[in-house]
Order: structure tokens, then C-alpha cells, then sequence
């Protein structure tokens, strides 16, 4: 077994392979000077089971993706597993307007075209993602880490707020195995980084309420659940989600929203502007670690799912 890694999040790559009392592969992996990908293989990998890590946060990460996966099958590597923590372009999965593709099925396409075989994932936007594939996808879960941590920490009354109707089911499955209340807010989406509140079902008064999400990009519906939380009583307001993407807009928001705490994962890395924020990141290394020794060794990740 070989584990490479790409340069979109080299410190999570090489938390996995010290949990694996393993070493990261010998690559080249730059670009020439017009910006092309420029990667070359420093390792024998003939008839070996490859592992690359590399989350797809931005066009970059993606090609550079698809690029080593060419090199280490044109270099005869047995199978090639992608293991991408956070898998780009998931929220375009369906046609909500004329005239849009379906990007996350072409990303699909283009990592089996690639020569990849086989993809690990943490907490897909959209579990149908998996159907895009006609290669087996291992869909891990940040949960177990998220739970540890939660339950660490001195919670009052806890409530589990899901901020929109697509992260009922996260939200519902973390307050059960949290033993805490559930709450929900409906909303309306104004545009594709705006959204305003319409209402909230369920109690937060008085209590800890955490938000769950499975990221946060411009942080537009985060801050307003945080704001309505606060506004129907919360004690204190703990947002958590698994890829803190944090775009555009969002270090004004978080910023002027004023958290309590944030907590996050390291599937992607954290910005350094972002770092003077109360923000807690819990790493995944140990859960992919799992997960690659699981398959390299043939054995079921079953186990691994929540």
C-alpha cells in the first residue's frame, strides 16, 4: 500500500499516514510556468493499491486530482482509491433550471475516466452523489468525531437546531445519539448565497443550541440561524459542520454575527485570516485512516458508517 497527496491539504494527508505509521509518497506535484498541472510519480507503484488524498475545493485541487490519477495508472498501480474529504461541485446534483448541468455527475464521470477505482468521502451534500458513480464509494460520516466533542463539553438543556429542511435527517440522527431536543427552521432561499427565515419549529429557549450543517460556504445561512436562535431565547449557540468552505462573504458575517463558538473538521484546510475566531477543528484523520486500511486489508467499512 501507497498513499500520495496533493497539495490542497497536505496537513490532513499527513495526519492520516502518522495514524497509519506510514509515509506520504515521493511526488512532484506543481505546475509549469502557464499554470498547467505538472505532477511526477518518485515511486515504484507497479501492481500496487494506491491512495490519493485530495479534497476538490476549487477547479485546481480537482485537475490536479485527475492528473495524478493518469500518472499513477499509466504508471501501473494495481487500483487507485481517491480518498476526497470534501467533494467539490456536490451541490450541483440535479437540474433546478433550464439549460443547467449536472456537474457533480461530469465530476463523477471525469474521475472514473481518470482511472480511478474507487472513492472515500466524508458527509456528501447530497447522499444521491454516490449513484453517480459506476465505481464503489465509501460515504464515511464526521459524526463519531463531532459526538466525542460534544459530548466534552458542559451542555445545558441541548438542543439540536437543523437551519433548513435538507439537514432534517443529520440533525435528527445527531440529537438522538446526543439525547437532546430537535428544532428546525424553515426558510426561503432568495438567491444563491441569500436566504431569510419564514419559521422555526420547535423550543430553544434557555438552552445550548447547537446548528448542524454539512458546511458552510459564504456562512449567509448559518448567521441567520444564529440570529434566530438568539433571537427565540438561546443560551448559547455552538454552530458545527463537517467542511468549512468559507467564502466570500463569510468572514464578514462571522465576524459581525460574533460566536460563541464555531466547530469544524479539517477536511479542508482552515484559512489563516479565519484563525482569531473561537473556532474548534476536530480532525478526521483518524477515520480515514480506518477506512484505508480497511479496504487495502479487504475488510468491511461498514463498521465505520453511523
Amino acid at each position: 500500500m501507497q498513499i500520495f497527496s496533493g497539495n490542497a491539504n497536505r496537513p490532513l494527508a499527513q495526519a492520516i499516514v502518522q495514524s497509519l505509521d506510514m509515509r506520504l509518497g515521493e511526488m512532484t506535484c506543481g505546475q509549469f510556468p502557464d499554470g498547467e498541472v505538472k505532477i511526477e510519480i518518485h515511486e515504484d507503484v507497479r501492481g500496487s493499491d494506491v491512495f490519493v488524498i485530495q479534497p476538490t475545493l476549487g477547479n485546481d485541487a480537482l485537475i490536479e486530482l485527475l492528473v495524478i490519477a493518469d500518472a499513477l495508472r499509466r504508471a501501473s498501480a494495481q487500483r487507485i482509491t481517491a480518498v476526497i474529504p470534501y467533494f467539490g461541485y456536490a451541490r450541483q446534483d440535479r437540474k433546478h433550471a433550464g439549460r443547467v448541468p449536472i456537474t457533480a455527475k461530469l465530476v463523477a464521470n471525469l474521475l472514473v475516466t481518470s482511472g480511478i477505482h474507487r472513492v472515500v468521502t466524508i458527509d456528501l451534500h447530497a447522499m444521491q452523489i454516490q449513484g453517480f458513480f459506476d465505481i464503489p464509494v465509501d460515504h464515511l460520516m464526521a459524526l463519531p468525531v463531532q459526538l466525542d466533542y460534544l459530548r466534552s463539553i458542559d451542555l445545558h438543556q441541548p438542543v439540536v437546531l437543523s437551519p433548513d429542511t435538507g439537514s432534517i435527517k443529520i440533525a435528527d440522527t445527531l440529537a438522538r445519539r446526543l439525547g437532546a431536543g430537535l428544532a428546525i427552521i424553515a426558510k426561503r432561499r432568495l438567491g444563491d448565497s441569500q436566504t431569510e427565515v419564514a419559521n422555526v419549529i420547535g423550543s430553544v429557549e434557555d438552552s445550548d443550541v447547537i446548528i448542524v450543517d454539512d458546511m458552510i460556504t459564504t456562512a449567509g445561512s448559518m448567521t441567520n440561524a444564529i440570529a434566530t436562535a438568539r433571537s427565540r431565547g438561546a443560551r448559547r449557540v455552538v454552530p458545527l459542520c463537517s467542511h468549512a468552505v468559507l467564502c466570500g462573504e463569510a468572514h464578514a458575517r462571522l465576524s459581525q454575527i460574533g460566536l460563541d463558538e464555531l466547530v469544524i473538521t479539517d477536511t479542508v484546510p482552515l484559512r489563516e485570516e479565519f484563525s482569531s475566531m473561537p473556532i474548534t477543528v476536530l480532525s478526521v484523520a483518524g477515520i480515514l485512516g480506518k477506512a484505508i486500511d480497511r479496504i487495502h486489508s479487504n475488510q468491511s467499512v461498514s463498521a465505520l458508517f453511523v
